[in-house]
């Protein structure tokens, strides 16, 4: 089984999270919303890797940090996170991703993959005017549209053993 924290497309990945935290500030600040240090350390840990974290594993790193936080305080760093743009949660997995099209109104789409566990939010225009198209034809009015496809990544699909 790879442990590669690297996702499907090789990338450099501390531009990768310094850009997200560069995108967070400016977020906050146009928003005039408080990025407290305490839910900047919780975004970084959540892209250092672009495997999900649950809340409690956000919360052991914390603590190995020697922060005093409890599960409460991740939980509304998590929600501010969210509520943001900044971060989405993968509900199949009760966990956490960084978003790679921060403050920008999207639905999100994920490859997860089974194996390593690494996630790949996808840009799919098409897939989303589908689901609009076929919503609206039930007279439904989505608000939240979360895609999650569990499979194996190219990685995990060249190590599997072949029949």
């Amino acid at each position: 089984m790879p442990t590669s924290a690297l996702p499907y497309r090789p990338h450099n990945h501390d531009a990768c999270v310094a850009q997200a935290l560069a995108d967070a500030r400016a977020i906050c600040q146009q928003q005039n919303a408080r990025l407290t240090p305490t839910r900047e350390r919780v975004l970084e840990l959540i892209w250092q890797s672009h495997k999900p974290l649950g809340a409690y594993d956000v919360l052991a790193v914390l603590a190995e940090d020697g922060h005093n936080a409890a599960p409460p305080t991740v939980y509304r760093a998590l929600d501010f996170l969210q509520q943001y743009g900044l971060v989405h949660r993968i509900a199949s997995l009760n966990a956490f991703v960084g978003c790679t099209h921060a403050g920008k109104h999207h639905n999100g789409m994920f490859l997860i993959c089974r194996s390593c566990s690494n996630v790949l939010e996808l840009t799919a225009p098409n897939v989303a005017q589908a689901v609009s198209e076929v919503a609206s034809a039930e007279a439904f009015q989505p608000e939240d549209v979360m895609i999650e496809i569990a499979g194996l990544c190219p990685a995990c699909r060249a190590d599997a053993p072949h029949d």
